[in-house]
């Protein structure tokens, strides 16, 4: 059965108001406080899934139908795990995980910890899937400065070896799905995507938070 997101008119409750102290810090206690007030993160504890981002892929698949029943998804920087989660719920034959930080067992999936951009990676993963990839899904994103341009330029760097990897281990008319920061230096990456993809669009799901300037894109029909 599909998991649900929280409607965005689903009542939040009391909002929580923490004491000051506690050896935090302001930026920690604001994080804490939103984290407390978040409807998100109350229903991926509720559901069982690892993080609130599992809501973001949901919202994705609901709007693009992305995960078909008996597809092979892979995960890119998966940890902690909550898209590796979705895909399985939403029908996924088989999914693989692959990040750098180590993942917690998942009933299901192949998880593995390493460097999806090392050379012999597409072919490990391919072989791990059991065959080319019908989806491959990366919601990586750098540690950020603070300051935009480099954080974009940053997560551009991430979407651009993603998407380089993708295009070695689809299958023909597989989809890629990646995060990408609201910036202006990503022309040359969609021209790219134009070209080996029927379909690319734009989307920001609900479960994104409205002060972030996280976007993803979704690029489907790849053409071998």
């Amino acid at each position: 059965m599909r998991g649900m997101a929280p409607k965005s008119s689903a009542p939040r409750g009391e909002s929580v108001t923490l004491r000051r102290g506690g050896g935090r810090s302001t930026s920690q206690q604001a994080w804490l406080k939103r984290q407390l007030n978040d409807p998100y993160v109350t229903a991926a504890k509720a559901q069982g899934f690892r993080s609130r981002a599992a809501f973001k892929l949901i919202e994705l698949d609901e709007k693009f139908h992305l995960i078909r029943p008996g597809a092979r998804v892979l995960d890119l920087g998966a940890a902690p795990g909550g898209w590796t989660q979705v895909a399985l719920q939403r029908g996924a034959a088989s999914v693989v995980g692959v990040d750098l930080l180590p993942i917690d067992d998942i009933g299901g999936a192949t998880l593995l910890q390493g460097d999806f951009t090392e050379s012999a990676m597409p072919e490990r993963l391919s072989a791990l899937l059991g065959g080319p990839a019908d989806l491959v899904l990366s919601d990586m994103a750098p540690n950020t400065t603070g300051h935009r341009a480099t954080d974009h330029l940053r997560i551009m760097a991430l979407a651009e070896l993603a998407l380089e990897f993708a295009m070695e281990v689809l299958a023909p008319g597989g989809a890629f799905v990646t995060k990408l920061f609201q910036g202006g230096s990503e022309r040359q990456m969609l021209t790219l995507l134009k070209q080996r993809f029927a379909t690319v669009r734009h989307a920001k799901p609900p479960a994104s938070r409205k002060e972030s300037s996280e976007l993803y894109v979704v690029a489907m029909g790849f053409r071998v």
